[in-house]
């Protein structure tokens, strides 16, 4: 299908926005990725990338030398704008609760405003609270109200086209999701929703879905809300299972011998910025109704607290212990630290000064700094108790022989 587009902004060059601009240029499409980081926008316009993900280098690097992919600190006339920025939350005070925080997303909408023209398509990718698209929508009117001074004829609703298409990726395969998976779009009105799907189905292969802007974000938060929830049951059958003496992975793979049953497997909490935080924004929009929801966000919240407390009790037995930590990233073979359980574990070992911590992270793109990162073999090496926090592949393949005379405290199930 021809591209349906001459010109796309996408907002942002992160996780989403720098895959989904990559492979709208490898489509045929001219596109402008803009980011507050001078650095992010230098290194793409080297043909290079700030991130990692399986394959994004080579599709960068293709997108950038074929002219069609370019990145700048501020936003140019288009046809239609992507908003792929952060909506992380607040965590409000005196309270166990969390707040979504969409300021990043008005500061985007803000941005892209003086450029706008008259049949604009503006697309929300970032996953937000329901009424964020309408927001957006609210925000332009009240910038550029001349745009809406004369409105377009039928069939157009709407001066400028506001709809919401939410990501629906996973790190380590993002570039196959984005064309691979299904889609739900969401306009403000159908007009919105019709052309925001006109462009998706230029790079999409998976089906499309349109519904209502509110629909549309309410359905992203359900499906990491149940995620969640999901995870929070493995979670909290850890917990009993350490109390019991019951070795819970044994346990559920048995559990999971029945044809419906199909537990996930526990870890050390939750990360990511989708299942870490998406649930917040439900109890936020209906905190009386949420109930399920919320007591699941506590369960995995508070599962770190308790791998530190085991690691204490562990390092009690040593005068001066040295703790191995594998993994800071928030899931298996990629560097993403956003919302990480591991790198949040660690962080209160070195704080509470258990013991000597050494760290490790094989995914790490060079650019952390808060503490020192360590070799694999020589954290093996030196440690007195190894906590396994992250399954990346690299840790799957150590000789457990080299493990008998460690304590090891095993939160991924690896090592059983």
């Amino acid at each position: 299908m021809k591209p349906a587009a001459k010109k796309i902004v996408v907002m942002g060059l992160g996780y989403i926005g720098l895959p989904t601009a990559s492979v709208l240029a490898t489509k045929g499409y001219q596109v402008l990725g803009v980011d507050i980081k001078r650095n992010a926008v230098d290194t793409i316009n080297e043909g290079k990338i700030h991130i990692v993900e399986p394959d994004l280098d080579l599709l960068v690097k293709s997108a950038v030398n074929s002219g069609n992919l370019r990145a700048s600190l501020e936003p140019e006339e288009a046809d239609v704008f992507i908003l792929a920025v952060p909506t992380p939350f607040k965590k409000q005070d005196g309270e166990d609760t969390r707040v979504p925080d969409i300021s990043y997303v008005e500061a985007a909408t803000r941005k892209i405003c003086p450029v706008l023209k008259g049949g604009d398509l503006v697309i929300l990718e970032s996953t937000s609270p329901v009424g964020t698209t309408k927001r957006i929508a609210e925000i332009i009117k009240e910038l550029r109200p001349e745009l809406f001074d004369s409105p377009l004829p039928p069939p157009h609703d709407s001066p400028v086209h506001v709809a919401h298409c939410p990501e629906r990726v996973l790190p380590g395969h993002i570039l196959r999701e984005l064309v691979d998976n299904d889609r739900v779009i969401g306009g403000i009105d159908i007009t919105s929703a019709e052309k925001a799907r006109d462009l998706y189905k230029t790079f999409c292969n998976g089906q499309i879905f349109l519904t209502t802007s509110c629909t549309a974000e309410m359905t992203k938060l359900v499906e990491n809300s149940y995620r969640d929830v999901n995870i929070a049951f493995a979670n909290e059958l850890s917990l009993i299972c350490d109390k019991l003496g019951v070795n819970v992975w044994e346990l559920i793979e048995l559990a999971n011998k029945h044809p419906r049953v199909n537990i996930l497997r526990p870890g050390p909490g939750v990360g990511g910025h989708c299942i870490a935080v998406d649930p917040w924004f439900i109890v936020d929009a209906a905190p009386d109704q949420a109930r399920i929801i919320r007591v699941a966000r506590q369960v995995n919240d508070t599962k770190p607290h308790w791998v530190i407390a085991r690691v204490k009790a562990k390092a009690a037995r040593f005068r001066d212990p040295v703790i191995g930590c594998l993994g800071l990233a928030f899931k298996a073979n990629i560097d993403d630290l956003r919302e990480s359980p591991a790198l949040e574990i660690t962080r209160a070992l070195i704080a509470d000064k258990v013991g000597r911590v050494m760290a490790c992270e094989p995914n790490s793109n060079g650019e952390f700094t808060e503490f020192p990162l360590y070799d694999l073999g020589r954290v093996i090496a030196e440690s007195d108790i190894l906590v396994v926090l992250v399954d990346h592949d690299e840790f799957k393949m150590i000789d457990r022989e080299g493990l008998k005379e460690k304590v090891v405290i095993d939160t991924r199930g690896i090592w059983r």
